[in-house]
């Protein structure tokens, strides 16, 4: 606790320095003492700011510890693991069903062929304009009749 000084006891103190230093080196050690006043609270000030700085740094330690305990607990990428996990999943059982469909299938010359898609031939003249130009046009075998 700092102690509470009076304009008495100022007084007192300021009638003794004038006696002990005398009225020509009063102003000089004044300047002096007010130069060491100074440079004491310039160093409170600077000890103060370290102090302040090492707290910053500790809250902001704190804080990067929570958002990287945010983004491990992160909710949208636990459920992106868990959508990757199941389709890794999905994926071993596809190939494994594909390679066993590939062993227990037929040889290629025994395999029955499989039909081609049948081409409607348009019925009248607006159907032909109305055709798209994608359509594959008909063609008619002149010995049989059929497509």
């Amino acid at each position: 606790m700092l102690p509470q000084f009076g304009l008495s006891e100022f007084l007192m103190i300021a009638i003794v320095a004038l006696i002990v230093v005398g009225p020509k080196d009063l102003p000089l050690m004044m300047r002096k003492l007010g130069k060491w006043v100074g440079q004491a609270k310039r160093m409170a000030n600077e000890f103060r700011g370290a102090f302040d700085d090492i707290a910053r740094q500790a809250e902001l330690d704190e804080l990067r510890k929570e958002i990287e305990d945010l983004k491990r607990n992160n909710d949208l990428e636990q459920a992106v693991r868990e959508l990757k996990e199941t389709e890794d999943a999905i994926n071993s059982t596809v190939m494994k069903t594909e390679a066993e469909m590939k062993e227990g299938s037929k040889p290629a010359a025994e395999a029955e062929p499989a039909e081609e898609p049948k081409v409607r031939e348009p019925q009248s003249d607006s159907e032909m304009l109305e055709a798209k130009p994608t359509d594959k046009p008909v063609v008619k075998s002149e010995t049989t009749g059929e497509r």
